[in-house]
């Protein structure tokens, strides 16, 4: 079955950095954008950043331009969110999502907690 496993959230200061992992298996990214969501308490859920195979085009919320980065490792299946400068503003849990191109229902990790705080 479809799994997105998800590791590497804590507690980080401001101006400090983490690095977000996410261990796909029972698929492969050819055919689905990989994306990070992020839901801070009392907010709505937020499209951070997005990565596609076709082209490999990445996308970023204006918010985190410049800070973070969305990659992935084809051999070892697994998409990161490498987030720098982080800000208090940034504290959210954060989801993995895999989104299929040609056909409907996303799939979702189960979420890491990101506490940006001095």
């Amino acid at each position: 079955q479809v799994q997105l496993v998800e590791s590497g959230g804590g507690l980080v200061q401001p101006g400090g950095s983490l690095r977000l992992s996410c261990a796909a298996s029972g698929f492969t990214f050819s055919n689905y954008a990989m994306n990070w969501y992020r839901q801070a308490p009392g907010k709505e859920r937020e499209l951070v950043a997005s990565i596609t195979s076709a082209g490999g085009s990445t996308n970023y919320a204006y918010p985190v331009k410049g800070r973070f980065t969305i990659s992935t490792d084809n051999a070892k299946n697994t998409v990161y969110l490498q987030m720098n400068s982080l800000k208090p503003e940034d504290t959210a849990v954060y989801y993995c999502n895999a989104r299929p191109t040609y056909w409907r229902g996303d799939y979702w990790g189960q979420g890491t907690q990101v506490t940006v705080s001095s």
